[in-house]
């Protein structure tokens, strides 16, 4: 055994909520193809087939957030469902109010990681 300590993986709890996050938003994203079918031409339009692909992309994100690429994943998620605007103005609007969400877990990212990046000594 080595007598190096572990360090302790500062993101893993926030992993653990990027995918809370996400599973909660393809919850949303899939009672708003409540919305598309009352709204919009139905589940069967291009629009409720986007909505429904969408959320199930959410919940296969949530799963792969564990990988060096699941956030950026997730984020790209994000920017597809603010292009449903086009697909339903309530798919668009629902993801700029989740985009704000992920603009704050940024932030709580970068709040994080920050303080291991600072060089130790000095002051």
């Amino acid at each position: 055994m080595s007598d190096q300590p572990v360090q302790p993986d500062p993101l893993r709890g926030l992993r653990g909520i990027f995918a809370g996050t996400l599973v909660m938003e393809a919850i949303v994203v899939g009672l708003a193809l409540l919305v598309v079918n009352r709204i919009g031409a139905g589940l069967g339009a291009p629009a409720g087939w986007y909505t429904g692909a969408l959320a199930l992309a959410m919940v296969v994100a949530a799963f792969v957030q564990r990988r060096s690429w699941g956030l950026g994943l997730a984020l790209a998620l994000q920017i597809a469902m603010v292009v449903g605007w086009f697909a339903s103005p309530a798919l668009g609007a629902l993801g700029l109010l989740f985009l704000l969400v992920w603009g704050f877990l940024l932030y709580v990212r970068w709040a994080v990681v920050r303080p291991q990046r600072l060089p130790t000594g000095g002051r």
